[in-house]
């Protein structure tokens, strides 16, 4: 009989941040995609 497959606490948190981590990709693509960016850069002073 197979071991039921229980996952720990780390494996649980480790594949919410790889998927939260793939759906913050695919938002910065489709966000990037009309070619203007997205913050504005910071100008030195000096």
């Amino acid at each position: 009989m197979a071991e039921p497959t229980i996952q720990t606490r780390e494996d649980r948190l480790a594949a919410k941040l790889r998927e939260n981590l793939r759906r913050r990709k695919a938002q910065a693509r489709a966000l990037g995609a009309d070619g203007k960016p997205t913050l504005p850069k910071a100008e030195l002073k000096s």
